[in-house]
Formats: structure tokens, sequence, C-alpha cells
């Protein structure tokens, strides 16, 4: 008896897919900063000193519009340069190095971003349940959980730091990195509110009605089935929370003022980028640091759930 040609379909569909090791991945992230560095020099090199500008009158300073970036030293220093300035006095004398101090503000505002993004999973977290229990809820809240994100930021910071203010003035303590805080996990629920509603929701309909065959409730059907289900969709959304939550830090610092944090130092160097133009990139590349450090933090979370992470949603 001779096997048809369906028998060896099962075995082709279970092919897996070989996993990237991890050292490729880190070359091609290094890749992709030398690139990086390689165009920056490249346009120093070859682009116009005073840019290009659009629609401006021949003669008046400040006129028209810049579609091209200046590449004179003080607007576009060498990346050399940049390193180096991380190495040299602060603010000159025996202030400690560039580095020293970013890395300190860094934590600052770090510690206030994991405040922050707590507070907005333990809210994200609540409204994807919610949605996803009662449909009536969805239709209500998830068109305002989407507008909300289009407050600018920077004008809602503000009114957060006064109500913090006059909550202070009533005799409750109200610290301002707690208004820090509620700001950037306004930028972190949002993603964790989608991602656990898109989770819970992602089982297949023959396990639903397994877990209705054994008589289970609500809760044993969430615990068992809904939340490892969600694992997929919910890793990504943490990540992505936060570095949601290190950009609504940052921005919060900025706008109320807060100091101590790497915010208010990248605004205080930028104003002194005429006379140091390699200083502000200092705490640039600290918020860039934070960001990949907060997103890597989350991923040491998978390392424990990874017999659910088959199938993972990308960030």
């Amino acid at each position: 008896m001779t096997a048809g040609p369906t028998t060896t379909r099962p075995v082709a569909a279970r092919r897996v897919r070989p996993r990237r090791r991890p050292w490729v991945a880190a070359a091609w992230g290094a890749l992709g900063i030398f690139a990086v560095v390689a165009l920056w020099e490249l346009y120093k090199f070859a682009g116009p000193a005073q840019g290009v500008v659009v629609g401006g009158v021949e003669g008046e300073a400040g006129s028209g519009v810049i579609i091209l970036p200046r590449t004179n030293d003080r607007a576009m220093p060498h990346v050399w340069d940049m390193v180096a300035r991380l190495f040299d006095p602060t603010s000159g004398g025996d202030t400690p190095p560039l580095w020293v101090t970013v890395v300190g503000a860094g934590l600052v505002t770090l510690g206030i971003a994991a405040a922050g993004w707590i507070i907005g999973v333990v809210v994200g977290f609540v409204l994807g349940a919610v949605m996803q229990r009662w449909r009536l809820a969805e239709w209500g809240l998830l068109p305002w959980i989407v507008l909300s994100q289009i407050v600018p930021l920077i004008a809602f910071a503000p009114v957060v730091n006064a109500i913090g203010n006059q909550i202070d003035r009533e005799g409750f303590p109200w610290p301002q990195w707690l208004s820090v805080a509620l700001i950037a996990s306004y930028l972190a629920f949002f993603p964790v509110a989608v991602g656990v509603l898109r989770g819970l929701d992602s089982p297949d309909r023959i396990h639903l009605d397994l877990m209705r065959t054994y008589a289970s409730g609500y809760w044993a059907t969430l615990f068992r089935l809904r939340l490892p289900a969600a694992v997929p969709h919910l890793l990504p959304a943490l990540r992505l929370a936060a570095a949601n939550a290190v950009v609504g830090a940052i921005v919060a610092e900025v706008s109320i003022g807060m100091r101590g944090g790497i915010g208010r130092m990248l605004i205080q160097l930028a104003g002194q980028a005429s006379s140091d133009p390699a200083a502000p990139w200092g705490p640039t590349f600290g918020t860039i640091a934070l960001g990949l450090v907060a997103a890597a933090s989350v991923a040491v979370l998978g390392i424990g759930l990874h017999r659910y992470r088959r199938g993972e949603e990308t960030a």
C-alpha cells in the first residue's frame, strides 16, 4: 500500500523557523550605529555649511525655512568631539566629568519613569480587562483611550503640576517627582490597555468552549487560559510602555522645570550650545540609553515566560 501525497504535509507543517542567534542581533545593532555615524559625518563633509534655506529674503538673517541643517561645527559637531566632551568637566573647574553627571541625572529620571510605568501598567491592565469583560465598556472607553493620546503632553504637564501643588497646599504631601511620574504613566497606560485587550481576546474559540465544558468560571478562565495566551501581546506592550514612560518623564521634567533629572539637564546644556556645541549631546545620548535600559529591563521579565511566548507580537 502506497502512502498518499498528503502524508508528508504534517511534517512540513511542523517545520520550525530557526531562531536568530544573539550575536547576530548584536551585530546588526552595531552595524546600525555605525551607519548613523557614517551618515552624520558624510553629510557634515559634503553638506552646505549654512544649510539649505527656502523662501528667505536675501540679506535678511533668520528669514526663510531651513530644509537641510547646517554643517558648521556649532550646529553639527563631529562625533569624536561629542564623545571626547563626555570626559571633560561638566561646567569647568572641579565639576565631575559630563558622563558622571549624565549618569546621575539619568538614574533620577529612570526611577521616576519606573514609578510612572508601574502606575501605567496597573491602570492599563484594569482598563484592558474591563473592556474585554464587557463589550459595552469597550465601546465606551476605547475611543476615549485613543483620543487621550492626542493631547499634547507639554500642555498637559503644567496642569498636572498645578493640581499637585494645590493638593500639597491643602496639607497632603505631594512631591514634584510624583507629578512627573503621573505624566509618564499617561503615556505608558495606552499600549498596555490595548495589549491586554488584544491578548485576552486571543484564545481560540475551541479552547474557550473547552473551559465551558469543564464548567470553569470567569476567573478560572482568566488565569488559566486568557492570561497565558495574552503574554505574546502583553510583553511588547510592556516594552513600549517602558520607553513611553521615559519619554513622558523627560518631557514632564522640561515642562514643569523639575531639577535633578536628565530633561532639565538637557535644557540647561542646550542653552550653552553656542559656546559649547558638543555638550548637549551628552544628555541626548543619555536619554537614548535610558530608553534602551527601560525596554531591556522589561525584556528580562520575558525570560521566565518563554514557554508562553510563541507567536509573540513585535513592537
